[in-house]
Formats: C-alpha cells, sequence, structure tokens
C-alpha cells in the first residue's frame, strides 16, 4: 500500500447489549495429567543457543518437585549445567548419549528413533 491510502473494511459484526451463553464448550483434556514415569514417551531435542548446544528432555508428567529432584540429580552425575523450562529438562551440552541410560534407570520411556 502507498501512503496516503486507507484501507476500507467492512466486517458484518453486529453489535448489541446483549450476551449470549455458549452451550457447547468443548472440554480440554488436562494434558499435564501425572503419569508413572513409565507412561511417559520423551523425545530428545538439540538446540544452538549463542553458539553453545543445548540438550532439551522431556515433557514430563511428574509433580514438579520430583522433576527438580531429577534435574539436580542429573546434573551431578552428567557433570553440567540444566534447568526445568516448562515440562521439559535443559541440559547444557550434548549430553544426549550419556543421559539415556540415567533416565532408562528411572523408569522412563522413550520415543521410538530419539
Amino acid at each position: 500500500m502507498s501512503r496516503g491510502k486507507k484501507l476500507d473494511l467492512f466486517i458484518g459484526a453486529n453489535i448489541t447489549d446483549e450476551w449470549a451463553e455458549v452451550e457447547n464448550r468443548s472440554e480440554q483434556k488436562n494434558v499435564h495429567e501425572i503419569q508413572e514415569p513409565d507412561k511417559h514417551f520423551l523425545v530428545f531435542k538439540k538446540e544452538k543457543r549463542r553458539g553453545k548446544s543445548v540438550t532439551l528432555v522431556g515433557e514430563f508428567y511428574r509433580p514438579k518437585e520430583e522433576v527438580e529432584k531429577l534435574l539436580k540429580q542429573f546434573k551431578k552425575q552428567l557433570g553440567c549445567g540444566g534447568a526445568i523450562k516448562n515440562t521439559q529438562m535443559e541440559f547444557q551440552g550434548e549430553v544426549k548419549e550419556r543421559l539415556r541410560p540415567l533416565l532408562k534407570k528411572e523408569g522412563f520411556r522413550f520415543k521410538q528413533g530419539h
């Protein structure tokens, strides 16, 4: 669009003072319900942040305290830093091959090919 021209749109909305009740609410399934470790299907992702590699693992459907405890344990065993973002664990560096046996030992499973 060139300068000086205005875009004239008309959207056929009828604004009134009445409220309408929505009858068919789609109930969303709670995706973050707590599951046992053997019900998880974890996925590994690798990202580059500021020129450094970061390994992402998740999504974990466990109580937050338990996930934080696992993260602390894994960071100590791997000798790297990490954090929890949303429902995923982040680890500094490429630690996928060393992290997989630790997660299997805790009873977690992985999606095929990961």
